[in-house]
């Protein structure tokens, strides 16, 4: 989805605009390219790391064990001294949005990867049960049912 160095510009933006936590920056990302792409937390949390590293950004206090990232006003700067650049990757992002709304709904999107998650963190737990195999098929086949009636 972003070139080389891209990303750095698109949460410092985003920061730009509000604080937000990690979480918020992911959601955000997906909202604007229509749920084509939703970046990982394993991308956004070194990248905020990063931009602090580089004084261009700071946590703020927040509420809760949540980091709450603002930018700095070298972050400012950095912003606007790239000023063309990010405002291409931002028209990008919305030229994404409109060709992936041709498509598919953001909104299945983001179900089937919030689905595809689930699985995957559960495998990560271990073994699952006989019991446990039989509800997780059971609640596969029920989802895969409702979908072919609609």
């Amino acid at each position: 989805m972003f070139d080389h160095g891209d990303l750095k510009f698109v949460v410092l933006a985003l920061i730009a605009e509000q604080p937000r936590h990690g979480y918020e920056i992911i959601k955000e990302i997906e909202h604007r390219v229509g749920g084509a792409y939703a970046p990982s937390p394993g991308v956004i949390y070194p990248t905020l790391t990063m931009l602090e590293d580089m004084g261009l950004a700071e946590q703020v206090a927040s509420e809760g064990a949540k980091k709450l990232y603002a930018i700095t006003e070298q972050g400012k700067a950095e912003l606007e001294a790239n000023k063309a650049g990010v405002d291409a990757l931002f028209e990008r992002i919305s030229a994404a949005r409109e060709a992936f709304a041709g498509g598919r709904a953001p909104q299945i999107v983001r179900a089937m990867e919030n689905l595809k998650l689930a699985l995957r963190l559960r495998f990560e737990r271990g073994p699952l049960s006989e019991a446990e195999v039989q509800q997780v098929t059971a609640a596969l086949d029920a989802a895969a049912q409702a979908i072919e009636r609609a």
